[in-house]
């Protein structure tokens, strides 16, 4: 169930449930808030004062109500002097009233609307939903009781128009939550032919163009990499295809393309059983292509935007593909097999191509790919190797607004001869030194010399504990970052800034 989300006119202290009361330094109570009673105001600064709360970013703490205001609680969260603050902190300052409040037995949020140097006030609304929405998300569909109480509306204080602001803010935020759900859903459920199934969905709900190419499409295509992976199981590997088209003018043609593999095994290069169960979020790449695409009709990007899903579930039986196999691709070059838990490669190889095909202008693939780039950056980054420096720095950028961190790493050109095969064209791993960069390499040999991004999230697609912004599970990683990249991109970035 997905959080109201309303504005309003209404004084701040005529309004129940959990209230936000915004500290700046010194632990003084927002200057936007002139319009409480001063006696009011010094007894919120003093109790934020005397819990901790100084105004400083990251503080917050639940005060006990008032009298003269109808609130059930307070909840003083510090935001900073005003002439620092940044939409950064105020997304923060958002996802920490949330926790606050539910821990509490909230379900009613109110937050005044704040003001942040240089942004406009429908961009401040935007992010208190984005923040809100993204660390209000639970998982329960599968527990007989959902444990604890979770926010179900929001009201915004503002005298300006910021309807705008607010329908973006929920537009974003229920894109990371679709990606989400599909990541966290148990292989058992969502398989290749189910998640197919649901782009078909959501390409009927939102008008976009859909293609679902099976088994037997897929052989008739010569697509034997994806076919490869999925052969070791009962449930059929499948390449789906989905497409915006906007209305009128079209500034530029772009694909995306996202591995999922629904359950990953590793294959008869079998992976250790400890944190297997983790491995049904194989397919988090996917799940943020088919998030992005379902929020386009909504944005309007004057951008035509191809989806290409490659899915397939990496299972070891007497019909799995084996190390040595020699595979030929849909590009036509051949790859000798040496682990088969390498696989995600495999149906990207084969998804870039087709992409290729559409007559795109730049390819953007997102993979959960190589633990090595995990290694690297850590839990809470993913990496960007590109050969196009305009989309790189413009995918840096995207990440940097939305608060997604990204770090550009190489492609360095004598890592390539690893690649090479004694008996094919080329190696699907070259092992673990530098593996991130060589899967990379291995892509961009598919990308026929487009413009490209590779958007490695095996670190922050999935949360071993729960955040700021989420439980554990799903993280939705990316899907703000793509979003954001598509505005700058189409040059239809006005008055969303960091």
């Amino acid at each position: 169930m997905g959080i109201e989300v309303v504005t309003s006119s209404e004084p701040l202290d005529r309004l129940a449930g959990s209230v936000v009361i915004p500290i700046v330094p010194d632990g003084e109570v927002e200057g936007s808030l002139e319009f409480l009673e001063a006696s009011l105001r010094a007894w919120i600064g003093r109790s934020a004062r005397a819990v901790g709360v100084t105004g400083r970013v990251g503080q917050a703490a639940v005060l006990p109500p008032c009298e003269g205001m109808a609130a059930e609680r307070l909840i003083a969260v510090g935001l900073g002097g005003s002439t620092q603050r940044t939409l950064t902190d105020v997304r923060k300052a958002a996802a920490l009233a949330v926790k606050l409040a539910a821990e509490a037995g909230g379900r009613s949020l109110v937050w005044p609307l704040v003001q942040v140097p240089g942004v406009n006030d429908a961009t401040v609304a935007q992010v208190l939903v984005e923040g809100t929405v993204l660390a209000s998300y639970r998982f329960s569909r599968y527990r007989s009781l959902e444990g604890g109480a979770r926010i179900e509306r929001l009201a915004v204080i503002a005298g300006a128009e910021i309807d705008t602001g607010i329908r973006y803010g929920r537009l974003v935020g229920d894109a990371v939550t679709f990606a989400r759900d599909l990541t966290n859903e148990p292989g058992n459920i969502l398989d290749p032919e189910r998640l197919s199934g649901i782009a078909w969905e959501v390409a009927q709900e939102v008008g976009l163009e859909c293609a679902i190419y099976d088994r037997a499409l897929l052989e008739e295509l010569g697509a034997g990499a994806i076919l490869a992976v999925g052969q070791g199981s009962r449930r059929e590997p499948r390449l789906v295809h989905l497409i915006y088209r906007p209305e009128g003018e079209v500034r530029g043609r772009l694909a995306l393309v996202g591995k999922a593999v629904t359950f990953d095994s590793g294959g008869l290069s079998l992976k250790p059983a400890e944190g297997m169960e983790r491995m049904k979020g194989d397919m988090a790449g996917g799940a943020a292509v088919l998030a992005v695409l379902r929020a386009l009709p909504a944005l309007k990007l004057p951008l035509e935007v191809h989806g290409v899903v490659a899915a397939a579930e990496n299972l070891p039986d007497g019909n799995a593909f084996r190390p040595g196999d020699i595979l030929r691709t849909f590009s036509g070059k051949t790859v000798e097999v040496i682990s088969t838990d390498a696989e995600g490669r495999l149906l990207l190889a084969d998804a870039l191509t087709f992409a290729v095909r559409q007559g795109v202008e730049l390819l953007i693939d997102i993979a959960t790919l190589t633990g090595a780039c995990a290694i690297a950056l850590g839990r809470g980054g993913s990496g960007v190797f590109a050969s196009d420096e305009r989309a790189r720095d413009l995918l840096l950028q995207a990440a940097a607004d939305v608060g997604e961190r990204v770090w550009p790493l190489p492609l360095w050109e004598e890592y390539r001869e690893q690649l090479r095969s004694e008996h094919a064209d080329l190696k699907n791993t070259a092992g673990r030194w530098g593996a991130a960069i060589n899967a990379a390499l291995f892509l961009r040999e598919f990308t026929e010399g487009r413009p490209w991004l590779h958007l490695d999230i095996a670190g922050p697609a999935w949360a071993e504990q729960g955040g700021l912004f989420g439980p554990a599970g799903a993280t939705g990683h990316g899907v703000r970052t793509l979003i954001r990249f598509l505005e700058l991109w189409a040059g239809c970035a006005e008055g969303r800034q960091a």
